[in-house]
């Protein structure tokens, strides 16, 4: 305000309005109007003014406001869509009901919705085969990672056959990433086959604690190559005993001490995985080495086979970002399976079953455009 005053002291004063504009660092447009303020209210024009807008072009008349608020505690557990529905049958034509939206945000001003606890979906753990031949099961984990003497971490990646004890695979990663992992799993897969099934725990990159059913990308992948997918209960490490046991000698033999960098630390790797597979005998295998009884796989990696769905009324892509497309309406599935072909039948009127490989997922209500998702197809059995 003072300099305000000063500026249009010395406006009176006589000096020019652009000498004046030029000093003060505005353009002339300002400076009238400043003079033009103190001229209709005097000193108090000169004053900071409010910038709050003299009318709300949407403002909801109070009256429908009142309404919305009314109805919501006469239904205290009806949401914004069945509250706009019951105001467009009771208010009269002629008075505009406000979107479900909008009506979310009266009542979440008036302090009537109640805020919704984030669902975390709890890992379980699922049958778990016996894995009796050679390539049945595979168990996979990471070893805890471990600094190298350049400062940077290392995340062994290990795979071994649980009947043979072979160690199949022990891949010094820079990280647990999935885009890490998939390039060594291939790799993997051209050169021993496919197994029946691969046993891990629930962490990243083999589960995804926010995806349906815990399934995470790699997990989708092994099902679209026909492989099972079997996962330890959380905070049961000895469902992996044998795996568990192999990462100790691991630890022991090739991790100390560690190597000066990524590459000298595999090259310390390759040195134990053929050691142990050619050499050291195992006491469970009647002192015979895993390579005398491991044999590779009769399921060679021939790439992703289409997956087909002869029952279903029609077959749906999952668009990147989790969702199925649906007679014009989105319904949130998971990022997990982004890409991924999934059928969809119609078993009621608007009610369609979504089903992924052979897999029944849950069903879709259109209407609501929601997924209910079935019981755990890979979790424990009942």
């Amino acid at each position: 305000m003072d300099e305000r005053m000063r500026f249009v002291i010395r406006l009176k004063d006589g000096e020019t309005m652009a000498s004046l504009c030029r000093e003060f660092g505005i353009s002339r447009k300002p400076g009238y109007k400043i003079f033009e303020r103190y001229q209709q209210c005097g000193l108090e024009g000169l004053s900071d003014r409010a910038r709050r807008p003299f009318r709300y072009a949407n403002q909801l008349p109070e009256s429908v406001e009142a309404a919305i608020v009314t109805a919501k505690r006469e239904k205290p557990h009806w949401g914004a869509r069945k509250i706009r529905e019951r105001l467009l049958r009771r208010l009269p034509h002629a008075i505009k009901t406000p979107a479900a939206s909008t009506i979310h945000a009266v009542l979440d001003r008036h302090g009537l919705v109640k805020p919704m606890g984030r669902r975390r979906s709890r890992a379980e753990g699922t049958p778990l085969s016996d894995g009796l031949l050679p390539n049945d099961l595979w168990c996979t984990d990471y070893k805890g990672e471990f600094q190298l003497n350049d400062r940077r971490y290392c995340y062994p990646l290990t795979v071994t056959d649980y009947s043979s004890r072979f160690l199949l695979l022990c891949e010094a990663l820079e990280s647990n990433r999935e885009d890490l992992a998939f390039p060594a799993f291939e790799r993997l897969f051209h050169e021993r086959g496919l197994p029946r099934a691969i046993r891990s725990d629930n962490g990243v990159p083999f589960a995804s604690p926010h995806g349906l059913f815990q399934l995470s990308k790699i997990s989708v992948w092994w099902l679209r190559l026909g492989i099972s997918i079997e996962r330890i209960r959380p905070g049961h490490p000895q469902q992996n005993g044998r795996h568990e046991r192999m990462h100790l000698t691991l630890k022991k033999e090739a991790t100390r001490p560690a190597g000066a960098n990524i590459l000298q630390q595999q090259a310390k790797f390759d040195v134990f995985l053929e050691e142990f597979n050619h050499e050291r005998p195992h006491e469970a295998l009647a002192m015979k080495c895993p390579a005398e009884v491991y044999s590779a796989s009769s399921r060679p990696y021939r790439g992703i086979p289409e997956p087909h769905y002869p029952f279903h009324d029609r077959t749906v892509m999952v668009t990147s970002c989790g969702r199925l497309c649906l007679y014009n309406k989105k319904i949130n599935l998971s990022v997990s399976l982004a890409g991924q072909a999934v059928g969809v039948k119609e078993v009621d009127h608007g009610i369609w079953l979504v089903s992924f490989m052979d897999y029944d997922l849950g069903y879709i209500d259109l209407e609501e455009k929601t997924l209910q998702p079935l019981q755990n197809p890979f979790g424990p059995k009942v």
